[in-house]
Formats: C-alpha cells, sequence, structure tokens
C-alpha cells in the first residue's frame, strides 16, 4: 500500500499555510487564508509559490526568493500544528497486524518528508519513504512510485495507491497501481473522482475493507 503523506496521513495544512504566508509577507506580498492552500499545496515546493504569488510577481527570481524564504519558515514550523488525522494510527497498526507492506511517496522535498515522517510516523515500519528530490519528477509524474515498486519487487498492480488529490490519483493511473481518494483530507470528491479515482473513502478504517 503506498500513501500520499500530506492530506492523507498528516493533517500539515496549518503549518505550510504558516510558513508560506511568513514567506509571502517577508517580501510585501499579501498573505492567504489558511483554507485557501487546500487548492495550492500537493504538487510540490515551486508550483505552491507560484499559485501563492500574485500573477504580476511570478518571474523566476521572486519564485526563487519566495521558494528560499518558504524552506527556511517550514523549517522552523514544520512540527506546530500537524498531527495524523484520527484513525490513522490504528489504520497503521492494523495494516501492520496484516503485514501489509506500506510506503510513503510525498512531493514535499525529500529530507522535509524523512523529517516528518520520523517525528509523527516512527512507530510504523515503512517499506519505502520517499520525497521529491533532482533524480525524481514530482508527482504525477510516475517515477517515484515506479522507483518504490523495483525496490520492493512488487508489481504495480499489487498495490493500492492512498491519496487525497487529483495528483494522487492521476500519479497511480499513471504508475498501474489501483487509485483510493480519501474524502478526509484536502480536495473534495468531484476532484478524486475526475482524476481517475476507483474508490473513495469517508475515513481511515473504511481502507481495511479493501485488503
Amino acid at each position: 500500500m503506498l500513501f500520499d503523506l500530506d492530506g492523507t496521513l498528516l493533517n500539515t495544512l496549518d503549518d505550510l499555510a504558516d510558513s508560506m504566508n511568513a514567506s509571502l509577507k517577508r517580501f510585501g506580498f499579501p498573505p492567504h487564508p489558511a483554507d485557501t492552500y487546500r487548492y495550492l499545496i500537493g504538487d510540490g515546493l515551486r508550483n505552491l509559490v507560484l499559485r501563492a504569488l500574485p500573477v504580476q510577481n511570478r518571474d523566476e527570481i521572486t519564485i526563487n526568493k519566495i521558494a528560499t524564504a518558504e524552506v527556511e519558515e517550514y523549517g522552523r514550523n514544520w512540527a506546530n500544528k500537524t498531527h495524523p488525522y484520527e484513525g490513522i494510527p490504528e489504520l497503521l497498526d492494523a495494516l501492520t497486524d496484516k503485514r501489509i507492506s506500506i510506503c510513503i511517496l510525498s512531493n514535499k522535498p525529500d529530507d522535509f518528508t524523512h523529517i516528518i515522517v520520523k517525528k509523527f510516523l516512527s512507530k510504523w515500519k515503512f517499506a519505502a519513504v520517499q520525497g521529491q528530490n533532482n533524480e525524481t519528477p514530482v508527482k504525477p509524474d510516475p517515477t517515484g512510485a515506479n522507483q518504490i515498486t523495483q525496490r520492493l519487487g512488487i508489481a504495480p498492480a499489487d498495490f493500492l495507491y492512498v491519496g487525497d488529490s487529483n495528483t494522487d490519483m492521476q500519479t497511480a493511473n499513471a504508475a498501474g497501481m489501483f487509485p483510493i481518494g480519501v474524502l478526509w483530507g484536502f480536495r473534495p470528491a468531484g476532484e478524486l473522482i475526475e482524476a481517475g479515482a476507483k474508490v473513495l473513502i469517508e475515513r481511515p478504517q473504511d481502507l481495511l475493507n479493501l485488503v
């Protein structure tokens, strides 16, 4: 089973919003309401910065300045409000008891991905944890998912891919995995269905009915 991280296992919305707003305000740009970030995050750091900036300020120099500031701000704020969603610890316990391999693929930078998983999810053993790096394009490119299947020696068709956004559903389909959309995350049901979700679930424990 391959999980997305933000919006699927962990509610990271407030820390991401606070960090980006601090980065924007540092350079005199207007902040956004926290809930707006549901639709800004999920496709990597560059895309987050691009979407958060005013249209007239989306030049390379400004994007790079805000991206650098965001890395600094998030490095200070990533653990302030982040927490596992209700029911996730019980789900991971049950999957571990069933001896199902569990993995994480995130569009967060790889170093942040490992730090956050160690902080909030260290109780469970993941067969693979991978974020975005220079060798791996961001999702929905399936390269990261394919790398995990190859590392584990498990066919893509034997993976359930669990995520909360259109990016995740597109990644799952491109990688040949079974896409499951979660409704407790950042994006609505319609987006997940349109992007190719085969099943939608409302609670983490609903996933156990599929394994």
